[in-house]
């Protein structure tokens, strides 16, 4: 369990403490942008690497539970996870400048439309669903701490994002942030925006299907658990 409280803080810290600060535009102005991208994501996937090599070792070995979830829940499992397909899906394959090298896009009035219209982050709250669930329903330690990994790097990397594009752009990104908002529909509910399904895509949706749909029928060979209670297909 020690090395998975290890793994999860250097996750952690690559991305809030380096990525998340200023310590990551004075490493850019020493190396470059395109040299520290690459760096990143090269120590991003090891650490992701390393988290889940912990995680797996941690659930063989002493693992308190703390909690077990009801029937029903786990019933429940495949819409919340398809809601946060949704998100991602939908989301990584929208235009948007909260994305890597995409600033830019903030300034174009034609941006914040479909799925941005709901958040400007809607990966991060795919992911963020997609963890803070998984952590529901198990309740383990090691469950715990490995998604509750990924559901902390997801919601604090919102903020962090904001504060990255703020302090680049300025007046730019205030007048797109002014448009959207964090949390799922708020912009919606304060009157900022208003929801237009037909903006998403089709073909995003069904994307988005397919990839739910894969995962669900191959949880069960991936991870060695059904993703519904009593049904093994194969």
């Amino acid at each position: 369990m020690l090395e998975l409280w290890a793994a999860a803080a250097f996750f952690l810290a690559i991305h809030l403490v380096v990525a998340g600060s200023g310590l990551r535009d004075r490493i850019v102005g020493t190396i470059g942008e395109k040299p520290y991208l690459g760096l990143f994501s090269l120590v991003s996937i090891g650490g992701i690497v390393w988290l889940s090599m912990a995680y797996n070792g941690a659930l063989t070995g002493p693992n308190p539970l703390y909690w077990v979830a009801p029937l029903w829940a786990l019933h429940l499992s495949p819409l919340i996870i398809l809601v946060a397909a949704l998100f991602a899906v939908i989301g990584v394959t929208t235009a948007n400048p909260t994305a890597v090298g995409a600033e830019a896009l903030a300034t174009n009035p034609d941006t914040v439309r479909g799925m941005l219209r709901i958040t400007r982050h809607p990966f991060l709250w795919g992911v963020a669903i997609w963890a803070l669930w998984h952590l529901l329903i198990n309740g383990d330690q090691a469950s715990i701490i490995f998604f509750g990994t990924f559901a902390l790097l997801a919601l604090l990397g919102t903020f962090s994002i904001d504060d990255k594009r703020e302090r680049k752009m300025g007046e730019a990104w205030r007048d797109f942030a002014s448009k959207t908002s964090n949390p799922p529909f708020l912009a919606i509910v304060a009157g900022r925006n208003s929801l237009k399904p037909g903006e998403l895509g089709w073909w995003r949706i069904l994307v988005a299907l397919i990839v739910f749909g894969a995962l669900f029928y191959g949880h069960l060979w991936a991870f060695g658990v059904s993703p519904v209670p009593g049904w093994y297909p194969y």
